[in-house]
């Protein structure tokens, strides 16, 4: 296995797919693929990669087909230890050569912001289709492991769509993610657990956040001031960061109306009726702008775990929430230098709008990569939100968890319901009761036995709920600390 440098953070899942697949000794050339949003590390990992097996790696960028084969050329003759840089007349050549760079054993090839090289070399992917080809040279008499990298996701992800030249062709396909809560707590280095709560609710967990926000809050009382000094000022690149995310995909030519979907669901409109009314348009005309979006990473659909068809939407980039509920409303009077104003008179758009939504994501992310079977009562195949109706109360009951475990041919069945509070008071007894009801509510096919109960709270619990939870089995109580350290 390829030593993981010390210098990269995490990533471990990551690192093994990468060096697995350049350490194969398969016969023949292979294709992979990386990629996801910038600022995300692939770069910096791919570069470690090859610099511990001994590969090479180019990084094209933003000209002319003619200007980066010269670079190519450049970089090529300096790996292979030629005096002059090599000449390629085209990317076929150049292709031929970089593929047999692998004649003698296993040898990395990587290929940065290969989308950049797409855009004015439209044909690229064919002839790298054609180079591999099953009886092909690279394929007979090689073992290249190319890998093409890039952040335009839409570029990428559609280099293996359909009927794209190059789909059948790659064996790997690792999409690389911002860092999930307790990772991008470590990587910050955050103890406390309000304060790595408070951070991750405003910039997420993409890696190169933490040195634009010039290092991170050290304690929770200079919280305030390091919001103001690196999020709401508009000398610090973060300022437009959640605005810039959108307009750095290619693919996405006319943004206004995605910026129109962002800021509805930011506002709380998460079902696409409710979008759609917001924006005053038809909710037929959402369906490509949506889509859109979840294929760049900045918002999710997360369907209903106990109902087909009823998927609401969520902004899954932090970083676009804070750019839509405070800094595009507020920005005017940020750029005056108005910060502390605006820092205090949006505490309850702060509360109810960021921290309550995403202390939800994290209980649901909880459950799912960190919860043991014996706190869920199960395995958690998949972690929803849910809407029960309720006769008794002639209205729907939202449920924030729902975690369920598929059961061989026979479906999915309720493991745990669960409720998030993220505000700062503690959850008290009456909590317990409305989960009781709740789990009353569920669906007799959807259940084996009891489904056990999650309350998940970011300021604690009262006395009388931690002493009635600590007589049962079926009760599980998840606060901040349990929630960053625990299962």
């Amino acid at each position: 296995m390829v030593r993981k440098p010390e210098r990269l953070f995490g990533r471990s899942q990551e690192w093994q797919e990468l060096g697995e697949f350049v350490e194969s000794e398969r016969e023949g050339a292979t294709l992979g693929l990386v990629y996801g949003r910038r600022r995300q590390g692939k770069t910096l990992m791919l570069e470690l990669l090859a610099h511990e097996v001994g590969g090479f790696m180019f990084g094209a960028t933003e000209q002319s087909e003619r200007q980066n084969l010269a670079d190519l050329g450049e970089a090529y003759a300096k790996f292979v230890g030629l005096r002059r840089p090599v000449a390629f007349r085209s990317w076929r050549e150049a292709l031929g050569d970089l593929l047999r760079l692998g004649e003698k054993g296993p040898t990395t090839v990587v290929i940065d912001e290969f989308p950049y090289l797409v855009a004015t070399s439209p044909g690229l992917p064919s002839y790298l289709q054609q180079e591999l080809s099953p009886l092909g040279f690279a394929k007979e008499h090689t073992r290249t492991r190319l890998i093409l990298c890039g952040s335009a996701l839409t570029t990428m992800a559609q280099l293996l769509g359909g009927g794209a030249p190059l789909r059948g062709r790659a064996t790997l396909e690792l999409v690389v993610r911002p860092f999930g809560f307790r990772d991008a707590a470590e990587f910050w280095g955050i103890r406390e657990p309000e304060l790595a709560f408070r951070v991750n609710a405003l910039v997420g967990g993409t890696p190169a956040y933490l040195e634009m926000c010039g290092g991170g809050p050290a304690t929770l009382d200079g919280f305030d001031e390091w919001v103001r000094r690196w999020l709401l000022n508009p000398a610090t690149v973060m300022f437009r960061e959640g605005g810039q995310l959108l307009r750095e995909e290619p693919s996405i030519t006319n943004p206004t109306s995605y910026v129109a979907v962002l800021a509805a669901l930011s506002a709380g409109n998460h079902r696409r009726s409710e979008i759609a009314a917001a924006l005053g348009r038809p909710s037929t005309s959402l369906a490509h702008i949506l889509s859109g979006l979840r294929g760049i990473g900045l918002i999710d659909q997360i369907d209903d775990a106990l109902r087909e068809k009823r998927g609401v939407y969520r902004i899954a980039e932090p970083v676009v929430r804070l750019h839509q509920l405070l800094i595009r409303r507020h920005e005017p009077e940020l750029i005056a230098r108005r910060a502390e104003r605006v820092w205090a008179e949006s505490a309850d758009t702060v509360s109810g709008k960021i921290y309550g939504p995403h202390f939800e994501d994290l209980a649901r992310a909880w459950c799912f990569d960190h919860a043991d079977r014996e706190t869920l009562g199960g395995t958690a195949t998949q972690v929803r939100p849910a809407e029960l109706p309720c006769r008794e109360h002639r209205t729907g009951h939202e449920v924030d968890v729902v975690v369920t475990e598929a059961v061989s041919f026979a479906g999915e069945r309720v493991t745990a319901i669960g409720e998030a509070k993220g505000t700062r008071t503690p959850m008290d007894l009456p909590h317990l009761q409305r989960m009781e009801h709740l789990r009353g509510l569920l669906p007799d096919a959807k259940i084996e036995g009891t489904p056990k109960l999650l309350l998940f709270a970011r300021a604690g619990f009262t006395r009388e709920l931690r002493d009635v939870a600590a007589g049962r089995s079926d009760v599980e109580l998840i606060d901040l600390e349990r929630l960053y350290s625990g299962e």
